[in-house]
């Protein structure tokens, strides 16, 4: 567990905080100015409450049971019931890392003081994350709209002490019990808590935030081996030449092109494109690298600014507004006042996690074809059939590419836009959704198959160099560099045919883990 201690105050929060906490387990803690914020909404909602004005939220029903006035004795159990329906998901168990970014990210909104939730909620939130306590979230139950109502109504159960959750130890078991045994309290809620409890972007957005961080290793990983591939085949590099890219100034291809070419500084391998099979010009998925992926990295950035938007947003439904007036006909009272509002719509999220989606898929595509043409001895430039060490005898990386071929497949269809797609609900009060979640969802899938991809054509590519380098060709110092790593990570070089889905599995973890880009950068300097 990382002993890093991230800060929650009332201006949002970083991607590095939601990893830290997600994945390696940070502690969070509440600034001071982040409780004076939560109280001072409190006290908002309290003078609110007790008004005989219905305010949405503080003394109504829900979504198109909004026109109901609820009476004061019976608002407690009203929280508690919003939590407890719409605790309704099903499917298989979310991921930890997913639950503990949608608790925190629910807690960076919370602690805005926008919400109107009391500052010992607030704690109970952040010593849930503290103690390890994961809420059993299920797959289905998100439209993307009013939030990620089910996954964090799951969450929201769980501090009230019911439902199951995960303890630290990765045992399931009630949450009451589990409070119990780290010394926290069930809360009982009060208005409007249980509902800002549930309105929010926070799955899909944290999702987003993780999604972000593993490609951006995935994309530096492929521009190593792109410039692998292309050594292997006997390319040109002088397509990665600078000024070639600076006069089609997409920032992702200048950068793309320069990991390359100080990928393959120093080769013996490049420049041999004319010597035994003339050819005027690489084929496409070699010499464009730089520009798919490049076009890729564009686009993430573009979420990156979408993510940090929302990191600093307070998303909930109603808000906590201090002072002025509005033109609405919502309820004021003197220093504040609640006001409905549509900031809970995950349109913006669910774009680009959707055109993640897309991006993820051609770069796994130009990735199998750079390896279908190393396999290939008809356009291998002198490479065996298949890599293999006797052919016929031995299939060499033959099914390999098969496996690879099925994953990009499978990218494809998950390319498909989840949030072009909206179903209507709550009796057509919530007409038109995001449907970010399974946006989300499936960008997962997509982001864990692309390492697959990746590290198929790294297994194919290593493996071709070397056996150029056995002919007496010098692979570039960064090549050689990935290689011996490789291969020390457990996945094996050329030679008769063995089991191979181990030195899969070895290279898959070798690029997840970011080791490639670690392996080469000694020799090229930090890679973009």
């Amino acid at each position: 567990m990382d002993m890093h201690t991230v800060v929650v105050g009332t201006s949002g929060t970083t991607a590095e905080d939601v990893v830290a906490v997600a994945r390696h387990g940070a502690r969070v803690e509440l600034s001071a100015a982040a409780v004076d914020a939560l109280a001072a909404a409190r006290l908002i909602v309290d003078a609110l409450a007790a008004k005989p004005e219905p305010v949405y939220g503080v003394s109504t029903g829900f979504g198109a049971l909004a026109s109901r006035h609820i009476s004061t004795e019976l608002r407690a159990q009203l929280q508690r019931n919003i939590v407890r329906s719409h605790a309704a998901g099903m499917g298989p168990r979310v991921e930890r890392e997913v639950v503990r970014a949608l608790m925190f990210l629910r807690l960076k909104t919370v602690a805005s003081g926008h919400t109107g939730v009391r500052p010992e909620i607030a704690q109970t939130m952040a010593d849930l994350l503290n103690a390890g306590i994961t809420p059993v979230v299920h797959e289905y139950g998100s439209l993307g709209c009013s939030g990620d109502l089910a996954p964090l109504s799951h969450c929201a159960l769980t501090l009230m002490g019911e439902g199951d959750a995960e303890g630290p130890d990765g045992t399931v078991r009630p949450a009451g019990e589990l409070l119990a045994a780290h010394g926290i309290a069930r809360v009982e809620l009060a208005e409007k808590e249980g509902l800002a409890l549930l309105n929010g972007t926070d799955g899909m957005l944290g999702m987003l935030v993780m999604a972000l961080a593993d490609l951006k290793n995935l994309y530096t990983s492929a521009d190593i081996t792109a410039a692998l591939s292309l050594e292997a085949l006997l390319g040109t590099d002088k397509v990665l030449a600078p000024e070639l890219h600076a006069i089609r100034p997409h920032p992702g291809q200048g950068v793309s092109a320069d990991n390359m070419l100080r990928v393959l500084a120093g080769s013996g391998l490049t420049g041999h494109h004319q010597d035994d099979a003339p050819r005027v010009q690489d084929a496409y998925s070699v010499r464009c690298a730089p520009q798919v992926n490049g076009a890729g990295r564009d686009t993430l950035d573009y979420a990156a600014v979408v993510a940090g938007r929302e990191l600093a947003s307070s998303v909930d439904n109603p808000v906590v507004l201090r002072g002025g007036t509005s033109r609405s006909s919502e309820a004021e009272n003197g220093g504040g006042r609640v006001e409905s509002n549509g900031n809970f719509h995950g349109a913006p999220v669910a774009y680009v996690l959707d055109f993640l989606a897309i991006v993820a898929a051609d770069l796994g595509s130009i990735c199998e074809r750079r390896t279908d043409r190393l396999l290939d001895k008809n356009r291998s430039h002198g490479l065996p059939p298949f890599l293999a060490d006797d052919a016929g005898v031995d299939s060499g990386l033959m099914i390999a590419q098969y496996t690879q071929a099925a994953l990009v497949s499978e990218m494809k269809r998950l390319a498909v836009p989840a949030s072009a797609d909206s179903i209507p609900s709550s009796a057509m009060q919530e007409d038109h959704v995001s449907m970010g979640w399974s946006a989300a969802r499936k960008l997962r899938t997509a982001v864990d198959n692309l390492a697959r991809i990746v590290a198929v054509e790294l297994y194919a590519a290593t493996r071709a160099v070397e056996l150029r380098a056995a002919e007496g060709l010098v692979p570039a110092p960064a090549s050689q560099a990935a290689v011996a790593a490789l291969r020390a990570a457990g996945a094996e070089g050329p030679g008769p045919d063995r089991f191979l889905a181990p030195d899969l599995a070895a290279a898959d973890t070798f690029v997840r883990e970011g080791r490639l880009v670690a392996a080469v950068e000694p020799v090229t300097g930090p890679l973009a």
